[in-house]
């Protein structure tokens, strides 16, 4: 299984790489388009900042490539909030992949932004006009906790497969067709990430 990780320099890629290799999967960082588009399976990881992000895919010619993708893509943190139509940092128009917008956390009631360290996740139940139940979320996922780092997030829609709440309930997970996506890091998830990422691969 040829599995490529899009790089775009953006921060915690490698911790992605590692998690694969705890579970003997060797992955490519790659911005080549050949070797995406042929991939069986796309990783999108990343931390940073929007504008900057999508400002290094225009320079590849990734932004005309990730919306056309039709193997299993998994959006993790940064790369779930550029699949969205647009994010609140700095203004960004972002992929367009899923009809979401990104908004910064309100910073009233006491709450620190950014959302940093582990919460619990409670799985959509409606997806009806609009996400097909994630076959990467297991029905334990539940009210388990993840581990959290942002200060913007993705509101609630019909594409939310998982959400979580820290002070506004945002969307945890999203999926649209072939495009998973997750607002956590399941590679610093421990036990549940890690399965997160096992039922990833077995995506077909």
């Amino acid at each position: 299984m040829k599995i490529a990780i899009i790089n775009y320099d953006a921060g915690n890629i490698r911790s992605v790489i590692f998690a694969l290799e705890r579970l003997g999967v060797e992955a490519l960082l790659t911005s080549d388009i050949e070797t995406i588009t042929t991939a069986d399976k796309v990783i999108f990881p990343g931390q940073g900042e929007a504008s900057s992000a999508m400002r290094s895919l225009r320079e590849r010619g990734l932004d005309k490539v990730i919306p056309h993708l039709k193997q299993p893509f998994l959006g993790v943190c940064v790369g779930m909030q550029l699949l969205c139509d647009y994010s609140e940092e700095n203004d960004t128009p972002c992929l367009g992949v899923i009809p979401q917008r990104v908004r910064r956390f309100p910073s009233e009631n006491g709450l620190k932004v950014p959302h940093v360290g582990w919460n619990t996740i409670q799985l959509s139940q409606n997806t009806e006009g609009g996400a097909s139940p994630s076959s990467i979320l297991s029905p334990h996922f539940d009210n388990d906790y993840f581990y959290f780092v942002h200060s913007y997030y993705v509101e609630k829609g019909i594409y939310t497969t998982a959400t979580c709440d820290y002070g506004v309930e945002f969307a945890a997970c999203l999926r649209k067709d072939n495009f998973h996506a997750a607002q956590f890091h399941p590679e610093k998830s421990s036990r549940a990430g890690e399965q997160l990422i096992k039922n990833f691969l077995e995506v077909v």
